[in-house]
């Protein structure tokens, strides 16, 4: 697979589908602890009739480099690809912080995305404060525990139970020092406040069963898009995986132009 080096990091990417076809690439960016493959059924669909690029963040999958202390840095990592493929406009396709570092794409080169969408994503990470004394004390139990604990609830209930430990070991295989510091990255991450710039047309896809990121939180987001369109779908936080074609139809329709 091709690589990039970028700011000591070496970025693991796809770049797939024909270059003629006029529309704007689709660049999708997976979310913590996973990698590019959660895209699998999106490429397979997409390859065929337009550009296509995915890429592991750096200290994910099988790109290197340490951990980032906020979501501008990954962001600029995914713009240094992008820059380095020679594409202008783009739309982005982000799950989760993949999302994050989506919108903060789209505020910091708004000329150069065509279209966005977001999937289980929010604008600002918010917690009662039970919930934020909870998250913080996860931090102190062994890591791969805290790995676990977090993934197993990313999924809906009836989830196969081994296809979520597979996930589980997956995301414990992405370096400590990486987890740790994007965990501090997401927790700190809110652009809620300046969502109103995006006027690029935006599609929010969530989970209905996610509780990582609940709906309820997206659906206050939605309403300071100026152009938003929201879409729930019978799943939890990992709707990539958990619901592949689901998704899939959801975004061709969004990205295909009404006749």
């Amino acid at each position: 697979m091709p690589q990039l080096e970028v700011d000591g990091a070496a970025l693991t990417y796809d770049d797939e589908g024909p270059r003629d076809g006029g529309a704007a690439p689709l660049v999708f960016i997976h979310g913590w602890t996973a990698n590019r493959h959660r895209w699998d059924h999106q490429m397979e669909h997409f390859a065929g009739h337009r550009r296509v690029i995915r890429l592991d963040l750096r200290g994910h999958g099988e790109s290197t480099g340490a951990g980032v202390r906020t979501i501008a840095e990954l962001a600029q990592d995914v713009t240094a690809l992008l820059d380095h493929l020679e594409v202008d406009r783009f739309v982005p396709v982000g799950h989760s912080m993949g999302g994050m570092i989506s919108q903060t794409l789209a505020l910091a080169h708004p000329a150069r995305v065509e279209r966005m969408v977001l999937v289980d994503s929010i604008g600002r990470m918010a917690y009662s404060r039970g919930r934020g004394l909870l998250m913080a004390a996860s931090t102190l139990v062994p890591f791969k525990l805290f790995v676990a604990a977090n993934i197993q609830r990313a999924f809906a209930p009836g989830y196969p139970r081994e296809q979520i430990r597979e996930y589980v070991r997956a995301s414990a295989d992405t370096p400590r020092e990486v987890v740790m510091t994007l965990y501090g990255a997401m927790r700190a991450f809110d652009v809620l406040d300046r969502v109103g710039e995006i006027t690029a047309p935006t599609l929010m896809v969530h989970g209905y069963h996610d509780i990582q990121l609940p709906v309820g939180q997206m659906l206050r987001m939605a309403k300071a898009y100026p152009d938003a369109e929201v879409r729930i779908i019978d799943a939890g936080h990992e709707l990539p995986v958990e619901r592949p074609a689901e998704l899939t139809a959801t975004l061709d329709r969004f990205l295909t132009p009404a006749a």
